[in-house]
């Protein structure tokens, strides 16, 4: 298996160049679990940033990601967007 591409910023911190976004993820509370499985899944491969925004499900994205990597988060990069 090939090493991840990590990008480096001046702090030190090397995050991966390909992360998972939630964009409509926590829209369906029908969806929740295979989408909690899905970012799971993803982090245990690697995909260890994740992109979120308050937006995203008014919040319910946000809430959704914090489930997901419950015991993992010194783990994951999270990026999250704030609405003006």
């Amino acid at each position: 298996m090939t090493a991840a591409r990590t990008v480096t910023f001046p702090s030190g911190a090397s995050v991966p160049a390909l992360g998972q976004g939630t964009w409509r993820m926590g829209d369906d509370p029908a969806r929740r679990t295979e989408e909690i499985a899905a970012l799971r899944r993803g982090v245990d491969l690697g995909m260890t940033l994740i992109d979120t925004a308050e937006m995203y499900g008014s919040g319910a994205s946000e809430e959704l990601v914090g489930e997901a990597i419950r015991g993992h988060r010194d783990d994951v990069f999270l990026v999250s967007k704030v609405l003006p």
